[in-house]
Parts: structure tokens; sequence; C-alpha cells
């Protein structure tokens, strides 16, 4: 793994833990931070590792975009510092791993954007989540992307326009995050979920991810169009036809990856 500033890296096993480490300036997003998140996730996403995990240190997951980088730019430094932040989480869902967002604290803003961002998420019962802009003078207008995608058009509107935090049982209960849970057990229970969710073919599991992505949002006939003929391929796979015959011969699977 790369040297990093602002990020604390380990491949543990199967998994890659990926920290934001900057607690003192409360995980803000400046370009820095930004850049080093985009090559940790470009890294780990050609790794061989099943799943990653998105955490944080000190008392906010992230606070969000870093004013103080932001406000000394220009229209267009400020577009190519969005248009970055934006590759930074498509890039989440774009690499084959299951990334789950391990929250311990509030995330407002852009760190709101990067939790709805994740595959999954599991919060601290202390964390609390918000898109601020509402009451300030600068709209989330895109962290409100992936949130819209994971609340609804209505509880989007509510923290969006509000500015309001909500806490985590509201979170889990909109589906903002899969869980809530007591801040002691946050570590099992994102260990607990990661087990699960990278269960099976490492190859199917890295297709399926980004196929959901593909087919979220669109039409259903377009979703299904793509779904029909992705499923197909990938009936051909070793680990489907592993999969398939473990079940007719009523064995355990071996998978081939």
């Amino acid at each position: 793994m790369a040297d990093y500033e602002h990020l604390l890296v380990k491949h543990d096993g199967d998994t890659v833990r990926i920290t934001m480490n900057r607690p003192e300036r409360r995980n803000a997003l400046s370009e820095g931070h930004l850049r080093e998140l985009l090559v940790a996730f470009e890294t780990a996403g050609r790794s061989d590792a099943t799943g990653i995990v998105l955490a944080a240190e000190g008392k906010a997951f992230s606070a969000g975009h870093d004013f103080a980088d932001v406000a000394a730019r220009d229209l267009a430094g400020v577009r190519d510092l969005l248009q970055l932040c934006t590759r930074v989480m498509r890039t989440v869902q774009e690499v084959p791993q299951v990334v789950i967002a391990r929250v311990q604290a509030i995330a407002t803003a852009a760190g709101c954007q990067l939790v709805a961002s994740c595959d999954l998420a599991v919060a601290a019962e202390s964390a609390a989540f918000a898109l601020p802009g509402g009451r300030g003078g600068w709209f989330c207008h895109t962290p409100a992307v992936p949130v819209a995608r994971s609340v609804g058009r209505k509880r989007l509107m509510e923290m969006a326009l509000t500015g309001d935090a909500i806490d985590a049982a509201t979170a889990a209960e909109w589906g903002l995050v899969n869980y809530a849970v007591p801040d002691a057990e946050l570590d099992a229970r994102v260990d607990e979920l990661l087990a699960r969710s990278t269960r099976g073919s490492r190859f199917g599991k890295g297709v399926g991810k980004q196929t959901l992505y593909a087919q979220l949002d669109r039409p259903e006939a377009d979703a299904y169009a793509i779904a029909v003929e992705v499923m197909a391929s990938l009936s051909q796979s070793p680990g489907a036809r592993e999969g398939m015959a473990s079940f007719l011969e009523k064995r355990p699977p071996t998978w081939p990856d």
C-alpha cells in the first residue's frame, strides 16, 4: 500500500480498511484528502480483497468539503474540486469489492454523500447525518444526489431544505444506513455484515454489484435488458457453475475465485 498523509490504509486478510485520519480538520475533504481517497480506492479495487471498510478517526466521520480549500478557488477551481469529489464517489461504487461505511460520528454534506455512496453502512447510535447547506449559503447540491437515491424524495427534501441533522436510528429507518448499533458494537457489526455480504464467488459478486448500480433508477424495461444479458452471461462463469453444481449435488461449494 502507498504512503498517505490523510489516511490510514491496512490490508487485513481479505479486507482493505481505509481510515480517514485528519481529525483536527474533522476529516474535511480537501483536494489532497480526496486525491488520497481516490488512490486508496483504486488501489484496493485492483487488489485481491473481497471487502473494503471506510472508517474515520475523531469526532466527525467527515464534515464535508474543506471550506478553506473551497473559498480560495475561482469558479473553475471549485468545479474541478467537485468533479474530483464526484470521481471519488463513483469509484466507491465502481470497484468490485463490497464497500461498507463504518460511521462513528457525525457525517455532514459531502461526508454524508460519502456514506450514501458506499454499498452498505453501519452507524454508531451516537452518529448523526446532515445536509447543512439548506441553512447556510452553499446548498448541498452534489451531496443530495446519492442521498436522494437512498432516502427518497420527501426525506431528501427535509434534509436538504432544513439542514437539520438526523440521528442514526432515523438514518437507519430512512435507508441512509443499514443499521444503527450501540457504539461498543460498531466494529463487530461492521465485520459481521461484511462477512455476510462477501460470501460466494468473488468474480460473481463484483459483477453483481456493478450491474446493480448500472440498472438502478433506469426504466424497468431498460433495467431488465441490462440484467438479463449480464445474468445470462454470468451463468457460464466458473463461480456460477460451481454454485449450481454444489446445490444439485447437495454439497458445500468450493469457490474457484
